[in-house]
């Protein structure tokens, strides 16, 4: 019985999660690689992987000495 119950109570719940997920709001994929698009090339002057680093320093990719004092 405890088992029953159980059961029907992760129905519930996936029931209730499905009715949530149905009542987001979708956008056609063509939108939203369109609202992509535009969000880097908004954004692409301040990418450090597209313009650069202002001093190695900053740049975190750098390849590190691999001179050691012993």
């Amino acid at each position: 019985m405890d088992m029953m119950i159980s059961n029907l109570q992760q129905q519930r719940q996936i029931t209730e999660q499905l009715r949530r997920e149905a009542a987001v709001k979708r956008i056609p994929v063509s939108q939203a690689i369109q609202d992509i698009i535009k969000y880097i090339r908004e954004r692409e002057m301040e990418d450090c992987l597209m313009v650069g680093f202002s001093s190695q320093k900053a740049n975190p990719f750098r390849e590190k000495s691999s001179c050691a004092v012993i």
